[in-house]
């Protein structure tokens, strides 16, 4: 398979102790998936199969990254958090897996690759409405247009005034926080309405 030139400056412009990292897993990924294709996501090497991607490297300052795509599917006792992939921080060649172990997991993700989903994450449910702080509440009751301007926001929307007051750490901070508020809902505007394109 062709070798994408992008990747080689990618590899020549990496720092000098990740050159050999990014070259043995590039040199592996050939040698275990010979049909392997080579792509940049997100300015990072990429390899794929049919499409799918199996691996991501990355070079940074102080390490380097492996990162199988469909990981947690894979069966490895590899499995840290302090960086991307699931190897940690790699610093030198010494921090890979054997070169059996890591031959078999690039022909396992190879063997994945398209045949089902990747996992995603469970998605959370949307957060509870936070409090009104009872001073913007009564401040809101004396006046309709801004409480109703706020009830038809957004949930995040209505939060950032919500929080905003809930910050403030003094009374005098809070109360010109919620005079402020209210003028600009019965205004009809977003907390930060001056940020909005026009």
């Amino acid at each position: 398979m062709t070798r994408d030139p992008r990747i080689d400056t990618y590899i020549e412009s990496a720092a000098p102790f990740a050159r050999p990292i990014l070259e043995h897993v590039r040199e592996r990924v050939h040698a275990v998936v010979p049909e392997v294709e080579e792509d940049i996501k997100w300015r990072m090497p990429a390899y794929l199969k049919g499409g799918s991607i199996l691996i991501i490297t990355a070079a940074f300052k102080g390490h380097a990254a492996l990162n199988f795509w469909r990981g947690q599917q894979l069966a490895s006792a590899h499995d840290t958090v302090d960086a991307m992939g699931q190897f940690g921080k790699l610093k030198s060649l010494d921090d890979l897996p054997m070169q059996a172990d890591l031959d078999r997991l690039i022909r396992e993700a190879a063997e994945r690759a398209g045949t089902s989903p990747t996992l995603r994450k469970p998605k959370h449910g949307p957060k509870p409405a936070p409090e009104l702080h009872p001073e913007f509440a009564a401040a809101l009751a004396a006046n309709p247009t801004a409480s109703a301007t706020l009830e038809g926001f957004s949930p995040s929307a209505r939060r950032d005034y919500v929080e905003w007051i809930a910050e403030a750490k003094q009374d005098s901070t809070r109360a010109k926080r919620i005079a402020t508020s209210v003028e600009w809902l019965a205004e009809g505007k977003k907390r930060n309405w001056k940020y909005e394109r026009c």
